[in-house]
């Protein structure tokens, strides 16, 4: 009769709580890791069949008087850290390609000014706050066992994790403040650390798709262990090689839009994601289908080189094939194959892209500079005409940046709208030098998709009659590679432009138009990045 009553009890309390994760037996019950670190939640995930490499069935007991479990919403969390709540942020290196390792890593951030010191110890930032009566937030010396530093006999059953297993001593494990208990695919894995923790998986057997890892954080205590923070994060394990293209072309002004120039080559850069090295010692194809009818292109080089001819809309098609040595033999139930010394798997890897192809300035080339001689009231400035010429599309705006002779220090920046009529890419520039002497200067042409730039090395004379000096130029004009269009100033001022005659000796008379420019982006030009030195030659006299 005894016994049955024991039972009914057992079976009542079971129904009440509607847990089966708990085993009753004497009215007694504990908690499985699977209970405590989904969180009190139920796994809606399919339980995982193969075991990871170093991690233990999630069904094992939980020592919940040593590390008490704490539900969300509990009070006690408020309390369970001087000044404020510590945050875990869990970051991984997903997505991972099946195979290959993925790694996690979790860092505790803390509450305002408080910081881990180079011992170890959490402690009161004193940059941060100077009124604080205590050094430390947590020293570690305060939970050092009653052996204190010498090996200990007796059993030290509070140096354990929630599993029962005792903490690896290794070389300062006493200085480890934070207990790490990492939870998915119904295994956990337990180890102790600073402020943050890292933990890598090999996903050879692993579901491909979307998975979810906990990560619960424990503090050290002299004899117990008090909760501190959760976090939780999704990693992927894919098929299919993880891969990016950067796309980057001469002239272009912003790559981001997928807009580039006909007739200049872009520059395709694979950059595969194998942050594990899975694929070190794989052999790698790359072949490009380029969409504007030139063929299929295959490549051992993950950089590749393609100009189109014609303007339109293309579609751009990767496919990357990695040839992965393995270890010979059936790694699936199929009759076992003959082993032989060059066993190997393959893995894809696809990226498409639409871009388009727009005609754009290729090329600016200064053709005359002329002195213009200036009204008494103006002779302490000498004016420079700049005859310039391009070829491709027609500029909208012009840059010009005058520097040093040594084209490091920037002097001005002038920018301003263009008109040129006519289908010829010709228009004078106009200039205003404060003094005489030697002058970097870049001129830049520019539209809604490209930016092209030529550089010249003049000497000013200040004062001289006006004269033409024809083709005097130190160094060829040449073109500059822009990454970006960066902003750099802003002038909002009037300036001169006017369009070339027939006769160039009229240029001195000829009357300028003036535009109010409100809308280009002004780019500084290092002289130390140019291709063609301009100091190599010597100056010419304007």
């Amino acid at each position: 009769m005894y016994i049955r009553l024991i039972f009914q009890e057992c079976i009542l309390l079971f129904l009440l709580l509607n847990r089966a994760d708990f085993v009753l037996c004497s009215r007694e019950y504990y908690r499985k890791f699977r209970d405590v670190m989904s969180r009190g939640k139920s796994s809606s995930y399919v339980r995982y069949h193969k075991r990871l490499h170093g991690w233990s069935s999630d069904q094992n007991k939980w020592n919940e008087k040593l590390y008490p479990f704490w539900e969300e919403g509990d009070p006690r969390w408020q309390d369970c850290w001087k000044g404020g709540r510590v945050v875990a942020s869990l970051t991984s290196d997903s997505p991972a390609l099946v195979g290959s390792n993925v790694t996690f890593t979790v860092t505790l951030q803390f509450p305002r000014c408080q910081k881990e010191d180079n011992d170890s110890n959490i402690v009161y930032d004193r940059n941060c706050r100077n009124d604080l009566p205590d050094k430390y937030v947590y020293n570690w010396t305060n939970w050092i066992d009653d052996c204190g530093w010498n090996n200990c006999t007796n059993n030290n059953s509070h140096n354990v994790f929630p599993d029962g297993r005792s903490f690896p001593h290794h070389f300062g494990w006493r200085r480890r403040n934070f207990v790490y208990l990492f939870h998915t695919l119904g295994q956990y894995y337990q180890k102790t650390g600073g402020s943050s923790a890292i933990v890598s998986i090999n996903t050879t057997n692993i579901t491909l798709g979307k998975q979810l890892i906990d990560v619960s954080v424990y503090r050290r205590g002299h004899r117990t262990y008090v909760p501190v923070t959760t976090t939780s994060g999704i990693y992927v394990i894919t098929d299919k090689i993880p891969l990016f293209v950067n796309l980057s072309q001469e002239n272009y002004r912003n790559a981001s839009d997928f807009i580039f120039i006909k007739d200049s080559p872009i520059t395709f850069d694979v950059k595969i994601h194998d942050p594990s090295h899975y694929l070190n010692h794989s052999v790698i194809s790359y072949k490009w289908d380029f969409g504007d009818g030139s063929g299929s292109f295959v490549s051992n080089s993950p950089v590749s080189t393609h100009t189109y001819t014609l303007m339109g809309n293309f579609s751009l098609n990767l496919t990357v094939q990695a040839m992965i040595p393995v270890p010979c033999g059936s790694v699936t139930p199929t009759p076992p194959q003959p082993t032989s010394p060059g066993c190997h798997i393959y893995r894809y890897g696809y990226y498409k892209k639409a871009i388009t192809i727009v005609e754009g300035i290729l090329a600016v080339r200064i053709i005359q500079m002329t002195n213009i001689q200036m009204t008494a009231t103006q002779v302490e400035n000498s004016v420079v005409d700049f005859v310039v010429t391009c070829q491709g599309s027609l500029p909208t705006d012009a840059c010009t940046i005058i520097s040093d002779a040594t084209c490091q220090v920037l002097q001005n920046v002038e920018c301003d709208p263009v008109e040129v009529t006519g289908d010829q890419c010709l228009l004078t520039i106009r200039r205003a030098f404060n003094e005489s002497g030697t002058y970097c200067v870049n001129i830049t042409l520019g539209d809604e998709t490209s930016l092209a730039l030529t550089s010249a090395l003049i000497s000013v004379n200040g004062g001289s009659s006006s004269r033409t000096v024809g083709g005097v130029l130190i160094a060829i004009g040449f073109l500059v590679v822009f990454a970006v269009a960066i902003t750099f100033l802003l002038y909002k001022k009037y300036k001169e432009y006017k369009p070339i005659e027939r006769n160039t000796g009229q240029a001195a008379n000829g009357e300028g138009l003036s535009v109010y420019f409100n809308n280009f982006k002004a780019v500084l030009f290092p002289g130390n990045n140019e291709r063609d030195p301009l100091l190599k030659s010597k100056p010419g006299i304007v």
